[in-house]
Formats: C-alpha cells, structure tokens, sequence
C-alpha cells in the first residue's frame, strides 16, 4: 500500500504557516499501521498541483490532498481538480444545506462566496464537513485513490477519522505494522544511543528511530511482517532490549508529552500542584492546563517573574535574593516552598533562569537555570545549562527541566 501526501499553500512554502497537516496524517497513519512514502509541498497554482497529483499518481495507490478548498479566489484545489479528472461541477443540495445551517448555527451571516461552495466536481464521492463549510471529495481512477480534504487542522482532522482512515485500513489488506514509542526524558540523544547498546542486534528485529526534541528524546520501533504473532514477539524482544538499561529515563512507553504522563499519576494519587514560574513566564502552567481535565490536579500557578513579586507573593526573604540573585539555587527553593506554602498543595515546582539572548554574565551566563520542588519529603534544587541562545528554546527545555525534576519527586528516581 503506497500513499503520499499533497499540501497546497503558499503559506506552507513561504513559512507563514507550519504543516502540522502532514505531520498529524503521518503519525495518525503509522499508529494505524501504514506508512506514508512522501510528502509534497506547493503553492496555490493550477500548474503545481495538477503536475503534483500526476507525479504522485505515477508512485502512489492513495493520495491524500489538503489545502486550498475553502471559498476565496485563491482557494484553486477544487478547479485544478477538476481540469485533472476533466469534470465539471454540479450543485449540491445537501451541501448547500449544511453550509446555510451552519451560518445559521453560529448566528452570522452567509456571504454569497460560500453559496460557491456547494458546486462540487460531478463524478466525486463527497465527505461532509460537519466542522466547517467546505466538502472532501473522494476521486478514484485507474486504481488509484484520491482523498481531497481541506486545510483547516480541526476540519482534516475530523474527515481523516471519519472517512479516511477506515477506508485506508479496510484496504490495507495483509501486512502487520506495529509501532511502539517509548519517551525518555533527561538524557541526549547521543548518551541514550550508547546506554542502549546492541543496536544493530534491536534493528535486525524492528527499525529504530530517535526522534530529539527539546521536551526529551523519543525511540519510536516499527515491526513489519505478514504475521501478527511473529511480528509481535518481535517487537516484544526489541522493546525489552531498548529498555533495559535506561528506564530511570523513561517516562512513558506510549505517544504522550510528560506533563500528560504526571498528570495521570497525580490524579491516581489524588494529589495537587502549584507552580511558581519566573523565566518560563506560566509555560509550565501552560502546559498542565491545556491538558482536559488539569483541575482535578493543577491548583495553581503564579508567574513572579520581578524580584518583587517573589518577595511579595511567595514569601521569598529579600535578603537570600540580595545575597544570591534571583537566579540561584536558594531562591528556587524557597520559590517551591512558598508555592506549597500559599497554595497547600501536595507538591511545589518552581523554575527561575536566563532565557536570553541577552543579560548572563560570565558567572551566570544565558541557558541557566535552576529548578526547584517542595513537597511533603523535602525540597530538591537542581541547577543546569542549557546551550542555545535561541530564547522560546531555552523556556521549553526549562520548563521540562522543571518538570523532570518533579517526575523524579514522584518516583524517588536518581538519574
């Protein structure tokens, strides 16, 4: 089964827009045990597209397009569809209908453009759009597949999980692929490589990958074959070998981020949190709040990024500030205690460092950052440096730093 992806934006090329779409269909596909073989990028001209989906034609079975199906003149995906299967467009009646209660749903008026919208390619099979006004269209010729979907994230999304992947996995016939993830966090790429040993004896099993970030490093394994047991003792195998000699660094053996791994374990716990954040200015917040549910462990979190507003709102002495610095180990653990302290919660985190790019000094220099905890055993600071003077980098890696640090807490974990 070979499939490939077509996104069509400008937008994408020029960078004003990055393409979580393929990203998401890649991953959602691997989960399902497919693969894409390549994904193409272009503007938003008849030309490209019409030249992309004959070039993709010629390699691929299944071709998923998004982008550019939307209502203003440069939304062109629809006509260069239609100039490539030569067909006309026809009226539709229950899209139009949907499109009209849809308006109506959200109370705004419809512009006559989205009228337009409703005229579909006459020999397509449509998937309603229950999240926005533009149809898919399902073309099939010579075999292959074609899959046109729209560019909005949420609105793909939707018609890939209704429409699309069951009919990708109904026909995906025999194969078995499986993957596994396994998410380590406080260890680099390099160093977790050589901890792991034995990689060419892992990769005669399953295909290995190692996918860094600044959240932590991700092992992601695929096993192939034409039987499920087979391939499944596999993967067994593999993963015991992968995971053998780093667990302390493991956090999850699942496609999760860590703030979801110790958000399950503090709910199991019934346990709270609150947070005080210089540097990272609420990105750990942030991140705990995003996640449904956040209330049931996330008490609260204060972003006290002034000298004062630590002094004033968690009870930090001005003096260990004026003796220290705001950006020491003493500061950030009497940040956490005075988090629990205000909050009452089962455990404190608390961050406070340089992001940068300016304003180290020799002896503190930018990439510093300590991170602090409190909780019903104690207090733990831990101090490191982070090599990069890009700053929304630096406030990522601090704020899973911060988040280690608490993850450690919970396990009596020394890594």
């Amino acid at each position: 089964m070979r499939i490939e992806v077509i996104s069509i934006g400008d937008e994408l090329l020029i960078g004003q827009t990055i393409n979580t779409n393929a990203a998401w269909i890649g991953q959602e596909l691997l989960e399902a045990g497919m693969e894409v073989g390549r994904v193409t990028t272009v503007g938003d001209g008849l030309g490209q597209i019409k030249q992309a989906l004959a070039e993709a034609a010629g390699r691929a079975d299944y071709i998923l397009v998004t982008g550019g199906l939307g209502p203003t003149n440069d939304d062109i995906t629809r006509t260069a569809a239609c100039e490539y299967f030569g067909v006309g467009l026809i009226r539709d009646e229950a899209t139009l209908d949907h499109i009209r209660r849809l308006f109506k749903r959200r109370n705004l008026p419809m512009a006559s453009v989205n009228e337009s919208q409703a005229l579909v390619p006459e020999t397509a099979r449509l998937m309603q759009n229950d999240r926005g006004t533009a149809p898919g269209y399902i073309f099939e010729r010579d075999g292959r597949h074609y899959y046109f979907m729209p560019g909005v994230p949420y609105e793909m999304k939707a018609m890939m999980t209704a429409v699309v992947l069951p009919e990708l996995q109904k026909a995906k016939g025999g194969q078995v692929i499986l993957t596994h993830h396994i998410a380590t966090i406080g260890i680099a790429e390099s160093s977790l490589y050589e901890q792991i040993g034995g990689i060419p004896e892992i990769e005669a099993l399953v295909r290995l990958a190692f996918l860094p970030s600044p959240s932590g490093v991700r092992i992601r394994l695929n096993a192939m074959g034409e039987h499920e047991e087979e391939v499944r003792a596999r993967m067994a195998r593999a993963v015991e070998r992968v995971c053998c000699n780093i667990r302390p660094y493991i956090f999850a053996e699942r496609n999760i981020p860590l703030e979801q791994a110790l958000a399950e374990e503090l709910i199991s716990r019934q346990e709270h949190l609150g947070v005080a954040e210089s540097c990272t200015g609420g990105l750990i917040a942030n991140k705990f709040t995003n996640l449904a549910g956040s209330s049931r462990f996330f008490e609260r979190g204060l972003v006290t990024y002034s000298n004062e507003a630590k002094i004033q709102f968690l009870g930090v002495p001005e003096d260990l500030i004026a003796l220290h610095g705001a950006v020491s180990a003493p500061v950030a653990e009497a940040m956490a205690e005075g988090v629990v302290r205000v909050s009452g919660t089962d455990h404190g985190l608390s961050v406070t460092g340089i992001a940068g790019p300016d304003g180290g000094t020799p002896e503190k220099p930018v990439g510093l950052v300590y991170v602090g905890y409190a909780g019903k055993g104690g207090a733990a600071v831990e101090e490191h440096r982070v090599i990069s003077g890009d700053r929304l980098v630096n406030k990522e890696r601090f704020a899973y730093i911060a988040m280690n640090l608490l993850r450690k807490q919970l396990f009596n974990l020394q890594t």
